[in-house]
């Protein structure tokens, strides 16, 4: 057997109906039995398989010939068998034929300089994609490759995908502040104005991070009746965004359904400072739309004063930081307590300069000559007041006396003799008018009469029965129409016959 070179397969083979060894040649190579090979490798060491249980040798050799596979039987076995192999893979690449479905679904292209690979995105998997893709843009995509068996395709069906880059957030958040800019989310009239006095504050935050103890530490520091309300949440992480939405939506639940001391009369969504990453969970658009849903008016205050989120455009108040929403909340009642001190203050130096005014006009009056004037003053008063009331006396006197002689005058008119005098003569000229009444009522019934009288002569004159009975008839065929001329009916036909005292049905048998 002659030497082959090293990483190369030589030999006799002893096919399964001649069985015996088979020598090979190779770098520390030995025997094998009938149907098996050795592989020497280029570093000289051996791998043996079993040859003769390959499919595709087998099938050389097979006696019946094997039955061909279906298409759809061949992409379903290259389906299962990518699926398996390829279950969570990493890839990266630029986006192209971006195509946004109405289903919610994304389709896409995933390419790099020399080679490109489809992509789906479903809608159960994007709503948790924080940004929209577009083309040429540069991601990293996590998903797993199957086949799409009908046009057998193979794709990769993306689970996450992220821009690859430092603008990876920024370009997530501005296209969620674009988006809800256009809805009106950021519109300054539905802002609405935080309480004068709050009562009870609301804080939605982790309860181990310094913004929760900054807000306790300046409420409890400048206020004396406000209570805080703590809703846990986290404010960073995978689940935070959520999390922060549902502690939203609780306090509202909350607050509407409690007693009226009880409610939440504004509600501070907070963190401390931080990467842009750790924020990123207060850019989601779905805790955006809880904040603007919120009945509770909402200070966000997140990160320091140079950071923006999408959560301090929809809230009715942003705060710089988490100490500033507290100073907010507490400002009007810092304010009410330093204006009441002041104007106590204010009150008191008025009354002081009031009293030490009124001292001073006090002995002015007491030195003054009005003192010695003011009694004859009231003699003086006195008099003019008892020339009034004589003056009052001598005049309801002379009002007495008119009225008296009034009532003499009415009363003789009066008098029975004058009452019955004058009735008399009413009853008389009362008959008077009664015969005259009755008179022109006679007279006109008579006219009325004789006119009536001249009318029903008239009228029976031009009667159409005066007509008939001088001996004239009306004659009207079978339908009522009446008969002018005689050519309106046909011999045979019925006519009727009215005299001036009743009526007739005849036959025509003759027509002229």
């Amino acid at each position: 057997m002659s030497k082959v070179p090293s990483g190369f397969i030589s030999g006799r083979f002893d096919l399964p109906y001649s069985p015996g060894p088979v020598k090979v040649a190779g770098n520390n190579c030995g025997e094998m039995n009938s149907g098996e090979v050795i592989h020497a490798g280029r570093n000289g060491s051996c791998d043996i398989f079993k040859l003769m249980n390959s499919p595709l040798l087998r099938s050389l050799f097979d006696e019946e010939e094997r039955r061909p596979l279906t298409i759809s039987e061949l992409n379903a076995r290259v389906k299962g068998a990518l699926e398996t192999g390829f279950s969570s893979v990493w890839i990266e690449g630029e986006i192209s034929d971006f195509f946004d479905a109405t289903s919610g679904h994304w389709y896409f292209g995933l390419h790099d300089a020399d080679s490109q690979v489809k992509a789906a995105c479903y809608k159960a998997a994007n709503w948790r994609i924080r940004f929209k893709p577009f083309n040429g843009l540069q991601v990293r995509v996590r998903g797993k490759l199957t086949v799409y068996e009908p046009r057998g395709e193979y794709q990769i069906l993306v689970e996450s995908l992220e821009p690859v880059g430092e603008g990876a957030i920024k370009i997530a958040f501005e296209q969620i502040k674009e988006k809800l800019r256009k809805e009106g989310l950021f519109d300054p009239v539905f802002k609405r104005k935080l309480p004068y006095f709050p009562k009870r504050v609301g804080v939605v935050t982790s309860p181990n991070g310094a913004a929760f103890h900054d807000i306790l530490n300046v409420l409890s520091r400048r206020t004396k009746s406000v209570h805080i309300v703590l809703i846990p949440a986290r404010v960073q992480g995978e689940t935070a965004p959520e999390e922060l939405r549902r502690a939203v939506l609780l306090a509202n639940g909350f607050s509407k359904n409690a007693a009226a001391g009880d409610k939440i009369d504004v509600l501070i969504v907070t963190r401390g400072g931080g990467g842009a990453e750790d924020l990123s969970a207060f850019n989601e658009e779905h805790l955006a739309r809880a904040i603007f849903a919120s009945e509770i008016p909402v200070i966000s205050a997140v990160g320091h004063e140079t950071d923006f989120t999408i959560a301090d455009f929809v809230a009715d108040v942003r705060a710089p930081t988490p100490s500033a929403a507290a100073e907010i909340v507490a400002e009007r009642e810092d304010n009410i307590e330093t204006v009441l001190k002041q104007q106590t203050d204010y009150l008191c130096r008025n009354i002081g300069h009031k009293l030490m005014g009124f001292k001073s006009d006090l002995r002015e009056l007491a030195l003054s000559a009005v003192f010695v004037e003011f009694p004859q003053r009231i003699r003086d008063w006195s008099y003019e007041i008892e020339d009034i009331e004589k003056r009052i006396a001598d005049s309801v006197a002379e009002h007495l006396r008119t009225s008296n002689s009034r009532f003499e005058h009415l009363a003789r008119r009066l008098s029975p003799m004058t009452l019955s005098s004058n009735v008399g003569k009413k009853q008389l000229r009362l008959a008077i008018l009664i015969e005259k009444s009755n008179s022109a009522i006679r007279n006109a019934l008579a006219a009325r009469e004789e006119m009536l009288k001249i009318g029903m002569a008239s009228l029976d004159a031009l009667s159409p029965l005066a007509v008939l009975g001088r001996g004239f008839s009306i004659t009207q065929v079978e339908d009522g129409e009446i008969l002018r001329d005689s050519k309106q009916v046909t011999v045979s036909e019925q006519v009727k016959i009215r005299l001036a005292k009743g009526k007739i049905k005849a036959t025509v048998t003759e027509v002229d």
